[in-house]
């Protein structure tokens, strides 16, 4: 059976949670095979029932996972209604009862907490009365309402903290998606107010030098001699404000680790980064710490991580470490990523990742980077001084 695209499964897959979740529950039904040795054992009887009514129970168990949710409600009700019928024979059948009143709240969208207990009371209060016109002991007419009672509310809580989770989870994407948005928009201003003059400037000279190239050979190559000196300097500021764009703060970087990782029941300890890093190391470490918590959050299994910096006099070094499974591999490809950034910035990453032990994995980063442009820039004024000597030859 594929489930309903509104179903409690597909909404599960939506979140990013195993479509076998809720399935686990089912080891709560071993009670069924457990009751009898709490009674008159087992027999002939007690088999036959289970043969009959367990399938019916995982089908009915199954539609109210599969089903959409406006329907889900009536497969609940239909569990409950099974264990209730088969009181009076099969004691072992009011786990099917419990299972109805609990997955009652997984097949709702979205009640309160007033309305779900307001439907176990209605239901308790049906067991009650067949309890009672079978003749159950007056323990048994208190001891499942309240236990059902408390299954419930812990289910109830649990769904409300999921659905939290989700909202929280969307309003974050949210937030990364309209500060793109204004950051693109910011991006684009820059630009238009960067080139626009300069490229209408360059133009202009140009045109003039052309002009000018057969009447005045002297002022057009001083009108060319403009032009040049303009775009070079509009492509000094166009580096300048690329280098602006690709920054990242480390700090804001962290902040966005701490919440991730807290989101996924991991609890974070970290030293403060440093201060005053070159741009192009804060943004490598930055981007490196962005992997490194992402790949804790989503496969490490931790419940603790540590994130550390340390600052020496020619070297920068981001240490993070969880306690989850280890076992990563030192050739994966989210770690082949990390290491080639940090080897572009001329540092090295190792990794320790023992089976069951937990993950270290540290950088090293020289703080002496030195942009490759650089180089670029260096030819460029070679060049010039090349033209300048020949020029006065």
């Amino acid at each position: 059976m594929a489930p309903a695209p509104d179903s409690a499964v597909a909404e599960a897959q939506r979140r990013g949670k195993s479509p076998w979740t809720d399935g686990v529950h089912l080891l709560w039904s071993a009670w069924v095979f457990v009751t009898p040795l709490f009674g008159s054992g087992y027999d002939w009887k007690w088999a036959g029932f289970t043969l009959l009514s367990y399938p019916l129970f995982l089908w009915l168990y199954a539609k109210v996972l599969l089903a959409p949710r406006r329907h889900g409600w009536r497969y609940a009700i239909g569990m409950a209604v099974l264990g209730l019928a088969l009181m009076r024979w099969y004691p072992s059948g009011l786990s099917y009862f419990v299972f109805g009143c609990v997955m009652l709240r997984t097949s709702a969208k979205r009640p309160s907490l007033r309305a779900y207990i307001l439907q176990l009371l209605a239901m308790n209060a049906v067991y009650v009365a067949v309890a009672a016109w079978i003749g159950y002991p007056p323990l048994m007419w208190v001891w499942m309402p309240v236990m059902t009672l408390v299954i419930g509310i812990i289910i109830n809580v649990e769904h409300a903290s999921q659905e939290k989770d989700a909202a929280l989870a969307l309003s974050h994407d949210e937030v990364r998606r309209l500060a793109a948005t204004a950051e693109r928009e910011r991006i684009g201003r820059d630009l238009h107010d960067l080139l626009g003059h300069t490229l209408s400037l360059i133009t202009l000279k140009l045109e003039l030098a052309r002009k000018l190239a057969d009447r005045d050979p002297a002022a057009s190559r001083r009108e060319l001699e403009e032009a040049e000196h303009v775009a070079r300097d509009a492509l000094a500021q166009v580096r300048s404000a690329v280098t602006g764009i690709r920054s990242t703060d480390l700090a804001a970087e962290l902040a966005s680790a701490k919440l991730m990782l807290e989101s996924s029941q991991v609890r974070l300890d970290y030293d403060v980064p440093p201060a005053d890093l070159p741009p192009e190391v804060e943004r490598g470490l930055a981007l490196v710490l962005r992997e490194a918590a992402t790949n804790i959050a989503r496969h490490a299994q931790a419940t603790c991580a540590k994130i550390e910096f340390a600052r020496e006099a020619k070297t920068v070094q981001l240490c993070v470490g969880d306690d989850g499974r280890g076992g990563v591999h030192a050739d994966g490809n989210g770690l082949t990523g990390m290491r080639d950034r940090v080897r572009a910035l001329g540092g090295t990453l190792s990794v320790d990742s023992p089976r069951n032990g937990g993950t270290r994995l540290l950088v090293r980063v020289p703080l002496a980077w030195r942009d490759p442009l650089l180089s670029l820039r260096a030819v460029d004024v070679a060049g010039e001084a090349l033209r300048s000597a020949e020029a006065r030859a």
